[in-house]
């Protein structure tokens, strides 16, 4: 076995334990979640939620396995832009709230650098797709 593979396969771990727990947390908490969408401003949030929810355990279980993952990493990636303009507007805030949502925008940027990066070198052998 080569080293890429297996880092490639860390690294869709890495990346995908993110959305992993994050949907799972949504998921334990829909009526929350759902609030916390319409406080947004986001569209029909009691349906959103559970888009949300699938999107980002179903994407990341994918992206874990490696299936279709080439395509699952530019959903995630696109999901992740719309997802830290929406939830991360850091120019909105001062004092307290403003380095935490920073500090999630940038996070969230990392993230579809990453989802990027596996758009582009693929999911590896070590996966599904095998490549």
């Amino acid at each position: 076995m080569n080293n890429n593979a297996v880092v490639l396969l860390a690294s869709r771990i890495l990346l995908a334990g993110l959305f992993v727990v994050f949907g799972i947390r949504k998921a334990r908490a829909v009526a929350g979640t759902t609030k916390y969408f319409a406080a947004l401003g986001l569209p029909m949030p009691d349906v959103l939620v559970w888009l949300v929810i699938l999107v980002e355990i179903g994407g990341g279980v994918l992206l874990i396995i490696g299936w279709r993952t080439r395509l699952v990493a530019w959903i995630l990636a696109a999901f992740t832009v719309c997802a830290t303009f929406a939830a991360h507007r850091f120019w909105e805030f001062d004092g307290a709230q403003y380095v935490p949502q920073l500090t999630s925008f940038m996070k969230n940027l990392a993230n579809t650098g990453g989802m990027l990066m596996v758009a582009a070198c693929g999911p590896g052998r070590l996966s599904v797709d095998k490549g």
